[in-house]
């Protein structure tokens, strides 16, 4: 962040901190009990501290707090007022959940919430832990919790490459950036490992296998150095953030961070200067920064000069650094302003060529004003290769509109010269001369406010010389009667000169402050009308009015679709190239015209980030291309960019929600329906049947016909009856209402019995049935999984040919059982697709003879997850003929039978 160079802060800086305070104000307080892994004493550290609040009187209650079976743990928690876990059913299990509303409800002063990163169970308000932290902390209550380094987004793969284990339960950094309070829980490894013997870690079982796998030394040692860095960097942002805070004025920089500032500067071989501090900076493992600070001077250097100057700048941000651009009349009090903000101990500035004898050399104001820097200079090789330009050879010639030439500014101050002479001349026999000075002041000040430095000094000259010739006496002349006249002369070029060069600083200055109210009121207004868009279209309306409104020329948004693609817009500009916006869309990354991918292109695409994910592109063909090397636009556009992004995440989140709402009535409505319709048409088709086998069994018997349509009325409502059960079955397993009732089973009798209930549906067709005869038993509901393997046969009975066979094995961590027929396999539009087979009402065949309504397989899928297993569909049309569907059920430890029983 930059200061004014009338010493007062960055606008931009302090609405930023108003912002920031207006939300601290209304938010709770977010405490991170931080650690390099599991069993350094987070949680226990975090409950002592709650107990010694409670003892001070404050409201602390336990939210949710995972003890691991650790009996020091648990011990912390005595006297600490508890809020009840969330029963929620999952998967035929209940557990036990954080109940967000009751935190709410009970709005305490200190909540605690453990392990942040847990993913929460399906069906929750939010599918992870730390967007309910989220929603307490806008509801004002402070929340203290844990967290892992592995657990952070940024390190998992870091993480997961050293320990060779994948974490999939993972905390954005931004939840750890924005904490109040980071307080990092630390034990050496060698300690670590003796609790983790002790049994202070994981009960012996898990102990003895995290010590083979993820608690080995070397790994306890890399993820403690992680964590002591990352927590080391959120320090070094709080000193920071701190001495701008608390700046009242010049402060010494605190040699704390060894950060480098790099000044880059508009001779020759800046470049080198660049590369020299990128080497310190990557040996000392420090942050660097570049800046380029832009005097009134320097801003009249040629476009091509300029031009190079920012490609040094661009040079330095590939390398890693944070650049900026200053604006200031003395580039070294602007250097030391940066170098206190952001605290960098050492200054990097390039030798000078040569030296002016009027006045000290750069790198000798630095050191005078600050003396507590360390400086260096770097050389500049005469060899140095010219860095070449950032933008396409046909965009770097463009000169910013409504500038006037050099030649016509200087003209024009020549002209008001000779006007304002001859406005005078009339006026000699009128006025005294004194008054007429006046008047060539006035002309020398115009010529200041509206041309600049160098015409008011051209000016200057001539209005003195124009005096001295037409109104001095003797007229005509330049000799002067009276001595005193030349004071007059020198008054009048010194005003003349002071005058140019104070209103050229004003006019530099009102410029710089008008370009950050501008991109401050782009932003403002930017929110202001995103807060109130609803569609998709209106979102991207809205982004590309307010680009175009500051960066002029032809502006695209482009946003995903619901498959995650970027859809191609109706008609493509000039020079749109959507092959390179799909490609910034699919790497995250910037490209085309001003990067380093692409370059060629005449459009810059800037991938539009949001928090969960990139929700499209924003393509820009500027006004002017060398905008897009300024480093202030470009975070101006980053910044537009972003807010697009986050307010098309806000729509779709606000479509999915609603279509979820929609969805969830359509489904409860559907189940009441199936299960009303169900429960009236059972009782009759049940009557049905039975008034049918008793006409059959009636005397005196029923001639041929007779019999052969009463057994069809049988067989029809049987048919219709096993359809009603299936539409019951699918409403209860919908609702949650099936409870499991698991015992330790025999496969062989399952499929036994299955075999025997399918019979009917099976009408004589031959079942192979091949199962090893050790089979071990598995833990399942049994009439449940009947009703599976009746499903699946009837199945292979409509739509497949004999033989079917059953085949079982058993894998390590489960046993697999499948049913098999020889038929013309999957339906051809399922191939590639199998498992939505198992989605309700779907069917092999749309329009077919064959009776269903879509529901056994969806209703054994339902059944097999409910088990904890998985059920998948195999065509076979191709090796052999048939289909084949398998199941998978967990194998657990069966218990162990007493043979004297």
């Amino acid at each position: 962040m930059a200061l004014a160079t009338d010493g007062r802060p960055d606008p931009d800086q302090l609405l930023d901190q108003i912002r920031g305070a207006e939300a601290r104000a209304t938010q709770g307080r977010l405490r991170i009990y931080f650690g390099a892994s599991a069993g350094v004493g987070k949680t226990y550290a975090m409950l002592a501290t709650a107990q010694r609040e409670l003892a001070a009187g404050r409201d602390v209650v336990v939210g949710v707090i995972e003890t691991h079976g650790r009996g020091d743990t648990a011990a912390q928690l005595a006297g600490l007022p508890s809020l009840p876990l969330k029963e929620v059913p999952y998967r035929g299990r209940v557990l036990g959940e954080f109940d967000l509303d009751a935190a709410l409800a009970r709005r305490p002063q200190i909540l605690l919430v453990d392990e942040l990163a847990h993913a929460n169970v399906e069906g929750s308000r939010h599918p992870k832990r730390w967007q309910d932290v989220n929603e307490l902390l806008e509801a004002g209550i402070e929340v203290w919790t844990a967290l892992n380094v592995q657990h952070l987004e940024s390190l998992n793969g870091t993480v997961g490459a050293i320990t060779g284990v994948r974490v999939h339960e993972t905390v954005p950094d931004t939840v750890l950036d924005r904490a109040d309070e980071i307080i990092l829980v630390d034990v050496t490894p060698d300690e670590l490992l003796t609790r983790l013997k002790a049994g202070k870690v994981y009960l012996p079982q898990q102990a003895e296998r995290a010590a083979q796998n993820f608690f080995r030394k070397g790994n306890l040692i890399a993820l403690r150095e992680i964590a002591l860095r990352r927590t080391a960097e959120r320090v070094e942002d709080d000193v920071r953030h701190y001495r701008v805070q608390q700046s009242q004025g010049p402060q010494p920089v605190w040699n704390t961070s060894g950060s480098l500032l790099v000044g880059v500067d508009e001779l020759e071989g800046a470049e080198q200067t660049v590369r020299a501090a990128a080497r310190l900076a990557g040996q000392l493992n420090a942050r660097w920064l570049a800046t380029y600070v832009e005097t009134p001077r320097l801003q009249r250097l040629p476009s091509a000069e300029r031009d190079r100057i920012l490609a040094v700048l661009k040079l330095a941000e590939e390398m890693g650094a944070i650049t900026s651009v200053l604006a200031g009349d003395d580039i070294a009090a602007e250097l030391l302003k940066l170098a206190r903000q952001q605290n960098c101990a050492t200054v990097v500035l390039g030798r000078p060529r040569r030296r002016p004898r009027w006045r000290a050399p750069l790198a000798r104001r630095v050191a005078d004003a600050a003396p507590e820097l360390d400086l260096v200079e770097v050389g500049r090789s005469p060899a140095s290769r010219r860095l070449p330009s950032a933008l396409p050879r046909e965009v770097e010639d463009d000169t910013p509109p409504g500038l006037p030439r050099r030649w016509l500014r200087y003209a024009t101050a020549l002209a008001v010269s000779v006007l304002t002479a001859v406005l005078a001349t009339p006026l000699i026999g009128w006025f005294d001369l004194a008054n007429i000075v006046m008047l060539f002041l006035l002309g020398v000040v115009g010529v200041a406010v509206k041309l600049g430095r160098g015409p008011a000094a051209l000016s200057a000259v001539l209005n003195v010389a124009a005096f001295d010739y037409f109104f001095v006496p003797p007229r005509f002349s330049f000799a002067v009667s009276d001595v005193q006249y030349l004071l007059t002369f020198a008054v009048m070029l010194a005003v003349g000169l002071l005058t140019g060069q104070l209103t050229a600083g004003l006019r530099f200055q009102a410029r710089i402050t008008a370009g950050r109210e501008r991109r401050a009121r782009s932003l403002f207004e930017l929110t202001r009308e995103l807060s109130s868009a609803l569609q998709s279209q209106q979102v991207a309306e809205i982004g590309e009015a307010a680009v175009r409104a500051s960066f002029g020329g032809q502006v695209r948004v482009l946003l995903s679709d619901a498959d995650d693609h970027l859809p191609a817009p109706p008609e493509l500009p000039p020079g749109f190239d959507l092959a390179v916006a799909d490609w910034a869309f699919r790497n995250g990354q910037p490209a085309g015209l001003a990067t380093s991918t692409l370059s060629a292109s005449a459009w810059h695409y800037l991938p539009l980030k949001a928090p969960m994910r990139i929700r499209g592109v924003l393509a820009l063909q500027p006004a002017q291309a060398r905008w897009l090397l300024i480093p202030e636009q470009l975070q101006q556009l980053d910044t537009l960019a972003r807010q697009i992004a986050i307010a098309q995440e806000r729509v779709h989140y606000v479509e999915v929600a609603q279509q979820a709402l929609v969805q969830m009535e359509s489904e409860s409505l559907r189940s009441a329906l199936l299960a009303s319709i169900s429960h009236d048409v059972r009782t009759p088709l049940t009557a049905l049947i039975g008034l049918a086998e008793s006409l059959r069994a009636s005397r005196p018997a029923l001639d041929a016909e007779q019999d052969r349509m009463a057994q069809a009325i049988t067989d029809e409502a049987r048919q219709l009856h096993t359809l009603v059960s299936n539409l019951l079955d699918m409403a209860r397993l919908q609702s949650g209402a099936v409870k499991l009732r698991s015992d330790w089973q025999s496969v062989e009798e399952v499929v036994g019995a299955a075999i025997r209930l399918a019979a009917p549906a099976l009408a004589g067709r031959p079942v192979q049935v091949q199962l090893p005869a050790e089979l071990p038993l598995v833990e399942f509901d049994a009439t449940l999984m009947e009703r599976v393997l009746v499903n699946l046969l009837e199945n292979a009975a409509k739509y497949g040919q004999p033989p079917i066979e059953v085949h079982a094995g058993v894998e390590p961590q489960a046993l697999w059982i499948t049913v098999r027929d020889h038929g013309p396999g999957l339906p051809a539009a399922m191939r590639g697709r199998e498992q939505a087979l198992f989605d309700t009402f779907t069917r092999g065949e749309r329009e077919s003879a064959t009776p269903g309504m879509g529901l056994g397989l969806a209703i054994a899928r339902a059944i097999v997850e409910a088990h904890h297993g998985q059920i998948t569909a195999t065509d076979l049309s191709q090796r052999g003929g048939g289909a084949e569907f398998t199941l998978r059920l967990p194998r657990g430890t069966p218990p162990a039978i007493d043979p004297t029983e």
